[in-house]
């Protein structure tokens, strides 16, 4: 066990990025178009002396083109702040006059930024903005990363599989009690029913602990069925920081594979026999 273990860590991949996991372009067009016509009309302050002046003039106008301002120092909605008196309030609360607005703009050195017309063109600034909030998901398309990367080695082994699949579609398995668990995949062969889950982790951290501990909780839960069967794919070397938690999974789920052994586990379902029916 130790051998095939160490063997199974000497296997783990540093990354499994891909050039289009970067950032979510299409995402970031959607959110810039939907205040754009806002943000073209905050273009007024820039290279205005007299900003006070300005605002007072653009909120008789439009005051709603001020509820954008928080994009421009990169933060969403509904973020909570200390104010000068030492109260916490929304973010918004400086939109709700033109004074607050000028208090706003001041405070957060925004008023300098539009002076000196280091911005230009606030669609192109909040684009950029958008670009650099997006790489905070990139954690999450890791994990969609690894989904497509394993699909794609069925897909060219020739195995039958369905995406997503509630645990509810299988109504004789009663050990997992009342949760609603949702596998990453499902396969049919003409022996048994394989429900995987999958995952990549490039960097450590208690979440690896917690993973690890739930699929060795739910393996042998499904696995006392004679008919069904946990997989687990995992990959990435942030394992190397939680691999005592690895391993004791190691030792309790059959079926664990990374992306090198995966070959292992479409050759034992081939030889059983994949179905090619919906589950």
């Amino acid at each position: 066990m130790s051998e095939r273990f160490e063997l199974f860590l000497s296997q783990l991949s540093e990354t499994n990025s891909t050039l289009d996991s970067f950032v979510d372009f299409e995402k970031i067009k959607r959110n810039v178009n939907c205040i754009s016509i806002k943000l073209n009309q905050l273009n007024y302050l820039i290279g205005r002396e007299n900003l006070k002046e300005a605002v007072e003039e653009l909120y008789l106008e439009n005051r709603t083109v001020f509820q954008v301002l928080d994009i421009l120092i990169a933060v969403r909605k509904n973020k909570k702040v200390i104010d000068e008196s030492g109260n916490i309030v929304f973010l918004e609360t400086y939109f709700e006059t033109n004074e607050k607005v000028v208090k706003y703009i001041e405070t957060t050195g925004l008023a300098d930024i539009f002076r000196n017309k280091n911005i230009t063109n606030l669609v192109d600034y909040v684009f950029g903005i958008e670009v650099g909030l997006d790489t905070n998901a990139r954690k999450n398309r890791g994990g969609t990363n690894m989904e497509k990367a394993v699909s794609s080695i069925f897909d060219k082994a020739g195995i039958c599989y369905e995406t997503q699949v509630n645990v509810a579609e299988f109504s004789d398995i009663k050990s997992l009690g009342d949760d609603v668990k949702v596998f990453d995949f499902a396969i049919k062969t003409k022996e048994k029913t394989y429900l995987i889950e999958t995952n990549f982790y490039n960097g450590g951290g208690s979440k690896l602990n917690e993973v690890a501990r739930a699929y060795s909780d739910v393996s042998p839960k499904i696995n006392q069925y004679n008919n069904y069967e946990f997989v687990w794919i995992t990959d990435g070397q942030g394992w190397l920081s939680a691999k005592n938690k690895l391993q004791e999974a190691f030792s309790i789920i059959p079926s664990l594979y990374n992306l090198t052994t995966l070959e292992k586990f479409i050759s034992k379902i081939k030889a059983e026999g994949v179905l090619k029916i919906k589950i």
